[in-house]
Order: C-alpha cells, then structure tokens, then sequence
C-alpha cells in the first residue's frame, strides 16, 4: 500500500471514529447516490438537496453522480443523465453504492415503487403502494402484489405492525378478498379500518387526507397521481416540497435498491427521498420484501389470485343467461367489484333473481327485490363475489 493509501485510510478511519462519537453510533454508514442531472430547476437545486440532507442528518454518505460542479461531495462525473443512469446501475452492482435516487429508471414488469407523503389532514407519514412502474399487466394481482410491497417496505422504515387500507378503486374488493384468504391462511398483517362510520379495509378520500392506513394500497397510475397531489399541492404542481416522493422499487427478488423522485421535484422533498432511500438501505429493504414475498406464498398467494382472475375472466358470455321479470328494487347490496358487477347480476339472473346494478356513495352496488335479499346474499357468497 502506498504512503498517500494509508494516509487516506487513516483519515477515513479517524473520521468514522469522530461521526461515531457525535452521533453515538459506530455501524458504517451506508452509502447513497443521487443523479444530479435532468431535474426541471436544475444542478443546483439537486446539490442543494444533498446540502439540505446532510446538514438535517448526516447519518449517511451522499455521492453525487453528474457533470463536474463545485460542491463538497464526493462526485462521480458523466457526460450526460443517460450515462449517469448506467453509472448508477454499476455502482450498485459493485457495492460501491447501497442506494441512489434519481428522476427516472426503467424497472421491469414485477416492481414498482412504494412511495411516502406527509398526509395534510393529520400531519402523518404514509405509504403509498405503488406509485411508479408496472407490478402486473392485471390490475387486481397488480394491487395485491402492491401490498405485500407496501407491508415490506412500512416494516423496513420501522413500522413493526403496519396498517393496511385498499384505496376505493376499480379492483378493491377483489384486492381484498385476496388479501383476506391469505391472511387466513396465515400470512400476517393487520388491515386498516377506515375512519368513515361504516369502517372497513377500503379507505375513502378522506382516508387519504388523514392517512389513516400505514401503507394505502392502488394502483400505479393512481399512486402516481396521489404523490404528485400531495408533493405540490401547496406550490401549484411546479415544484414538489413535501414527503419523500416516488420511493424505492420493490418487487419478489428485486435486488437493485433506487428511489424515484420527479424531474419537479424540489430540494426540500429530495432531501427526504435520501432520507428515504438510506433508511431502506441500511435496514435492507429488498431482503425484507424477498421475506415478505415467501410468507405470502406459503399462504398461498399464487392460488389465491388465480382463483379470482379466473373468475373475473369468465365473463359468461358463452353462456345466454335469461334476465328474469322485472321486479321493484329497493334493497341494496355494497361490496361488489365494479370489475365484477355485470357479472355478478349474470349470477343472480341464473339464480331467478332479477337484479339491477347501480353506484351508491361508497361505490357500486346491487339491487334486488326486498323479499329476496336475504336468498341473492347467499347465492353472491356462494359465488365468491362477497363475503
């Protein structure tokens, strides 16, 4: 080893011992990249961000992966985003760094990001589940996937016994027939019950306001939506300030850790993604979710969406089901997927039942005669449409 190796390392050393002593801690700190090319308020406003980190936590170390600039960061110099974005993937691979965040990552079919937002009506962190990427072309195994990413993800940021709430979206109520049967199977985890007088796992908009769940599970496109709403509402949607933006992708047996955040994204709200990003990292994130994802399996998982995607693709349109005579309608029946309520009024019109399809105040519902209520609950349940 050289002189100027070993003085270097000496130096490293001495300065591990010094941050140990300040922060009374000794466990190596982990490492986080941050892509400083490509946002919309540019260079300076991503070095700012890391400035920002630093002096609110200084538990973590930043590199900086961009063009040459003045800053006192270690930095990694490219050309341009693209290189940096494979500058970034390198690193990774190597162990050089334990997690980036960057504006933009082609992540493959099975993971998304589990994003985290400061709720505005009780100041509360929440996660998102998912936000960006594509967990599965279907929508309900998409959504069920999400929770257990949403779970994993709550678990590693400290979470012990997160909270899960379905946001009240096209594919709920088969998300959480899902989520039910594996949990009875003996996957463990404790959903959520919606502040709303009527309760339950499938939270409403003022669900979101409250952040009444732990972990909010939907879609990505919604997700994406959500975080972008509750990043910039305050500044009209041009620079993103408050949670910790898009978040990690995770996915069964992802083994990349990279935190998303937008090209509008501000310092401030940057600033929390490497926060993020560090806390994933150093409580290990991806092998939480891999744990996660063989738990949900060996509750059976797999079979458990099967049996409703099979379900929801038997459209019976094969089969010409006779609508019975028209009768008055007055008794409602909530809990039925919009996903499934044609064919759910397919079942009951089988059954002899006459029934209509209709959308009260907390989503879509079925209407039958009152005098045979009681026999289209048993033929619906019978039929795995509701509980």
């Amino acid at each position: 080893m050289s002189q100027e190796a070993a003085k270097k390392m000496i130096a490293e050393v001495f300065s591990e011992i010094a941050d140990g002593v300040k922060s009374g801690s000794f466990s190596k700190k982990v490492r986080i990249g941050l892509t400083i090319l490509g946002s919309e308020h540019g260079i300076d406003e991503m070095i700012k961000a890391a400035e920002i980190a630093k002096s609110k936590y200084n538990d973590f170390e930043i590199v900086l992966i961009g063009s040459k600039v003045d800053c006192d960061f270690e930095l990694v110099e490219v050309e341009n985003a693209e290189e940096g974005h494979k500058k970034m993937v390198e690193m990774l691979e190597s162990g050089e760094l334990d997690g980036c965040v960057t504006q933009h990552f082609d992540f493959p079919i099975g993971v998304s990001t589990v994003g985290k937002v400061v709720t505005p009506g009780k100041g509360r962190d929440m996660i998102i589940s998912t936000t960006t990427g594509t967990t599965s072309t279907n929508r309900v195994e998409g959504m069920v996937i999400n929770a257990i990413s949403g779970l994993a993800t709550a678990k590693a940021m400290g979470i012990k016994n997160p909270k899960l709430g379905i946001l009240n979206i096209e594919g709920a109520r088969q998300t959480e027939r899902i989520l039910k049967e594996i949990q009875a199977n003996g996957y463990e985890f404790e959903f959520s019950n919606s502040l709303r007088a009527d309760g339950g796992a499938v939270m409403r908009g003022n669900d979101l306001l409250a952040g009444t769940p732990d972990v909010m599970v939907c879609d990505s496109l919604t997700g994406n939506l959500l975080i972008k709403m509750f990043s910039s509402f305050t500044t009209g949607g041009g620079y993103e300030t408050v949670g910790a933006g898009y978040g990690p992708g995770i996915g069964e047996n992802y083994d990349k850790l990279v935190n998303i955040v937008s090209r509008a994204s501000g310092a401030p709200l940057i600033a929390e993604a490497l926060r993020y990003c560090a806390t994933c990292a150093k409580n290990k994130v991806l092998c939480v979710a891999n744990e996660e994802f063989k738990k949900a399996n060996k509750a059976g998982l797999k079979d458990a969406i099967n049996k409703v995607i099979k379900k929801s693709q038997n459209t019976q349109e094969d089969e010409e089901v006779k609508m019975p005579a028209k009768k008055v309608v007055t008794f409602a029946i909530p809990g039925i997927d919009i996903l499934e309520l044609e064919n759910a009024c397919k079942v009951l019109w089988k059954a002899g039942i006459y029934s209509e399809s209709g959308m009260g105040c907390t989503g879509p519902i079925i209407l039958v005669n009152e005098e045979e209520g009681e026999s289209a609950l048993d033929v619906l349940r019978k039929a795995d449409y509701i509980e």
